[in-house]
């Protein structure tokens, strides 16, 4: 049994976890790609949501069926 508590509003914690991450994800594209498009964007926002979830001290874990 996991010691995890679910988070009270999980869309709402997702929508706002997705436009934070798509705000540095432009910047990101701005400041470290030169204004380029970001082929690779699927792995750099996946990337950037691990490190904000484990820093907020938040973790997926599966449950039990």
């Amino acid at each position: 049994m996991s010691n995890q508590t679910p988070v009270a509003d999980t869309e709402t914690f997702l929508r706002e976890l997705l436009i934070s991450t798509a705000a540095a994800h432009g910047v990101h594209e701005r400041d470290d790609l030169g204004g380029v498009y970001d082929e690779d964007w699927p792995r750099w926002y996946a990337a950037y949501m691990a490190r904000e979830l484990t820093a907020a001290g938040h973790a997926i874990v599966r449950s039990e069926p």
